[in-house]
């Protein structure tokens, strides 16, 4: 059957959805069309009148099958949503259609040694919650923990709180196994293991709906949040660059912030010295001497220092929500002028250049750099906080960037090629044809789909290998 969105009639396919229970009130389906790309102002004006028609809210596999063989049988597109925490509209209809919201998917199914089992709508932070008192911990998560879902971090994130320990999402061992349904007449369950799961990860929902996920885990430790306080953001990246490092001082997140973006956490104040350029980090209680004497030894001093029990009794929020874009968040909180972009350090050990480009940009340029590792080699990545002019402006900026050696991926844009991670590999297309053939998953955010959508599954794959 052949519909156009226009000729759909939105009463009967709420009707058609039963027993999925459904949104169709305009002002809560507006708000379940978007995501945090407003961070981006160039997102912003071209994404903020992109709205579904209607949400659906499954609970089980079943009822998300159900909701994809409506969509298919219609040809409605389809956006997946977990939390809407993403940053570049990944959960945006930009055609309109069916918004599939996962949350109320949110069981744990499984804990076991080295691993956890859950359903794609479970909370980061729920997970998290019931790994601790087994001894286990997630190998990485958002610092969005707390509203973000699993399916939707496999699906649109790439790393975050335990990437500088244990990696990036997609490296080897991290995803287990992914689940994910098919959009046909009768949607079917696909099982993919280890390497197959990185044709669905990152993603964005273009070529599957997860149903459920499979990832390592790791040994708990008794985690302290800390901040130490430099006079220099030479001597703060520097004494990232040497915990990052480090043989003797683990460590679970390794930020370093710009002293005029810690002007902006008001929640802070009178536990951190005013002015100063800030090391974020999460340490084993065991190694605290250790790292006093590293901060020490980069002329820094150690003003935070509180376990979980602490913290959450002195209503101090948690070290993390001070770093990767949760940077980004508490400064626009205050201010919606900012913006900021992804920019990839040439030499992590090179403090020299990161002071240069920091020089030859200007003032406009508020740098925050995080420290992780991927394919065991430690990257350092700078998530600078930038004061909107223009698009011409900030082109310059990525200009500067590139004209020192670094890499931009770029923060502004709704396609899944622009962040790096997919430009120049076609299988999760393939994956797309096989899973997807009518191309009704979030449909206009891979531009190598629409060259390739004609062809067969096997001859785009065969694009991978030219």
């Amino acid at each position: 059957m052949t519909e156009t969105l226009q000729d759909i009639d939105w009463v009967a396919i709420a009707a058609e959805l039963a027993p999925v229970a459904i949104i169709d009130e305009p002002v809560l389906v507006k708000k379940r069309s978007r995501d945090f790309f407003w961070y981006s102002p160039i997102l912003n004006a071209q994404l903020k009148k992109s709205f579904g028609d209607l949400v659906a809210q499954p609970k089980t596999r079943e009822e998300m099958a159900h909701c994809l063989s409506v969509a298919h049988a219609h040809d409605i597109p389809v956006v997946l949503r977990g939390g809407g925490t993403g940053n570049y509209g990944q959960a945006v209809p930009l055609k309109g259609g069916l918004i599939i919201e996962t949350t109320g998917m949110n069981r744990i199914l499984e804990i076991g040694n080295g691993f956890v089992r859950v359903e794609a709508g479970a909370l980061m932070a729920d997970i998290n919650a019931a790994l601790i008192p087994q001894g286990w911990e997630m190998a990485m998560f958002p610092s969005t923990q707390d509203i973000a879902t699993i399916g939707g971090f496999v699906a649109g994130g790439s790393g975050g709180i335990g990437s500088i320990a244990n990696g990036a999402l997609r490296e080897k061992g991290n995803i287990i196994q992914l689940k994910a349904l098919s959009v046909e007449a009768v949607p079917h369950e696909h099982v993919f293991d280890a390497e197959d799961a990185l044709q669905i990860h990152h993603a964005w929902g273009l070529n599957g709906a997860i149903t459920e996920v499979t990832l390592r885990t790791v040994p708990t430790r008794d985690w302290v949040g800390c901040m130490a306080s430099f006079d220099s953001y030479r001597d703060a990246y520097a004494a990232g660059y040497a915990l990052a490092t480090s043989k003797t001082v683990a460590r679970k997140l390794c930020s370093v912030v710009d002293a005029r973006i810690a002007e902006y956490f008001p929640r802070l104040k009178d536990h951190i010295r005013d002015g100063k350029h800030l090391l974020v980090t999460l340490v084993p209680r065991e190694d605290m001497e250790a790292f006093g004497e590293l901060v020490s030894a980069q002329g820094g001093a150690v003003d935070l220092a509180l376990g979980e029990e602490e913290r959450a009794a002195k209503g101090i929020p948690h070290v993390f929500e001070f770093a990767y874009n949760h940077t980004t968040l508490q400064v626009l909180k205050s201010d919606r002028s900012a913006t900021y972009q992804q920019i990839g350090v040439a030499d992590p050990s090179d403090v020299d250049s990161v002071i240069a480009v920091e020089e030859a940009i200007g003032d406009d340029v508020w740098h925050h750099h995080e420290f992780a590792r991927v394919d065991d080699t430690l990257i350092a990545a700078d998530l600078p906080i930038i004061w909107f002019k223009d698009e011409a402006r900030l082109r310059e900026i990525d200009g500067i960037y590139a004209s020192h050696g670094f890499t931009v991926w770029d923060a502004h844009t709704y396609h899944v090629e622009g962040g790096g991670l997919k430009d120049a590999d076609y299988r999760h297309l393939a994956w797309k044809k096989r899973m997807d053939p009518k191309g009704l998953l979030n449909p206009g955010k891979s531009r190598a789909w629409e060259m390739v959508r004609h062809l067969s599954a096997d001859d785009i794959e065969a694009k991978a290998k030219d």
